[in-house]
Parts: C-alpha cells; structure tokens; sequence
C-alpha cells in the first residue's frame, strides 16, 4: 500500500518516522534517548500506531562514529507535514541534538520518511534529490522539506525496521515494495542490520 494522504473519518494521516541514536543522551538517567524521544512523541499530536524492534548497524558512512540502534515508528495525525518535522526537530532539539557536519554522531535522528503518500515539494525537487550522487549527499542538506525521503532505498537500516511497521508500504515515485528494496542488498549488508536481542519496543 501507498500509505493515503487523509483518513476521510478522522481527517488524520499516517506517517513513517525513522529513528536512530549512536551518542548517550545524558538526560534522564540510563533511559536510551530512542526511548524518550517516543515518550515526547507521545505527548504532541502524533499518535503512535506502531513501533518496530531496535536494530544495531553501522554508522553510515563508514567508520564516521559508533553503532547506531535504529528503528521505525508508524503514527497518524492532524498536522500538516511541515508542523510535523517542526515537532521532530523541537523533540531533537531537546533530548539533545547538534548539527554541526553532516551526517555527524548524534544523539538522536529523527527522519520523516513519508508523509501519507505524498510527494513534496514536487516532483522535480524530489527527483533532484533522489538521483544526487553520494559524494554531493555528503556535502549539503535540502534547505526544505523532501517526501518521501529521498535516501531510503538506499539505507536498509531504515527499510528493515519499516518492513516490521508497514510490511505493505510501497514508494509512491518508484512503485517499490520495502521487500523489493530490500532485496536488492548483498546478504552481507543485510546481516550488518542486526535486531537487538531481547528487545521488547515493537507493538
């Protein structure tokens, strides 16, 4: 399924959250700061739907920081998309995150991965995006919103955990199931993505 753009009942829509963590919070004892950027998730006008197991894989690009423990979370609301980046950066912001380089340690990463289906800001930009090579990937970030995001066929620690919370999810531009994408990385890469033993998050 292409996740829609309204639910006509409730006038909400479905989204799919990426997250990610590879630095210790410091902020409310041991608690993981994956785990209390869900619980401030909660508490804004997102509803939590689905969360997946966590994952351990490798910092991206290689060699640029500590294992990451990702993970995917499925929620529906009544804001825009704009007002719900700006609600994942305020949750950022505050368990801690810094944006100093690009694609530097951090203690949280909170990514909008799709926004019911839809394709922002248009076709073109996200096309510009969605075919720029690595090396110009390392080198700037888009000064605006892109849906859906432009690098997650590319990355199978964001595509395992969204298998977990929306098996069914297909790319509204290329048509590709999560399953297909997934398939097109070695076994090796796959078996970089690791579920943590004994976790317990995914509902």
């Amino acid at each position: 399924m292409i996740l829609q753009p309204k639910n006509d009942q409730v006038n909400e829509s479905l989204c799919i959250i990426a997250t990610g963590s590879n630095l210790p919070s410091g902020l409310r004892g041991e608690q993981p700061a994956v785990g209390t950027a869900l619980e401030l998730l909660s508490r804004e006008s997102l509803k939590i739907l689905h969360v997946s197991p966590s994952y351990r894989s490798p910092a991206f690009p290689a060699g640029s920081g500590p294992d990451y423990v990702n993970g995917a979370v499925l929620v529906s609301t009544r804001l825009s998309r704009e007002e719900t980046l700006a609600v994942l950066h305020k949750i950022e912001k505050n368990v801690g995150r810094t944006r100093r380089i690009r694609w530097e340690p951090r203690v949280i990463d909170l990514d909008l991965i799709d926004y019911a289906g839809q394709i922002a800001p248009d076709m073109a930009e996200f096309k510009t995006w969605f075919e720029m090579p690595l090396k110009k990937q390392m080198e700037k970030a888009p000064e605006q919103l892109i849906l859906p995001h432009p690098r997650l066929q590319d990355r199978p620690f964001v595509l395992i955990p969204m298998r977990d919370i929306a098996p069914n999810w297909r790319h509204p531009v290329t048509g590709s199931s999560v399953s297909q994408m997934l398939a097109r990385f070695s076994r090796k890469e796959l078996s970089e993505i690791q579920q943590i033993e004994g976790d317990e998050s995914a509902s």
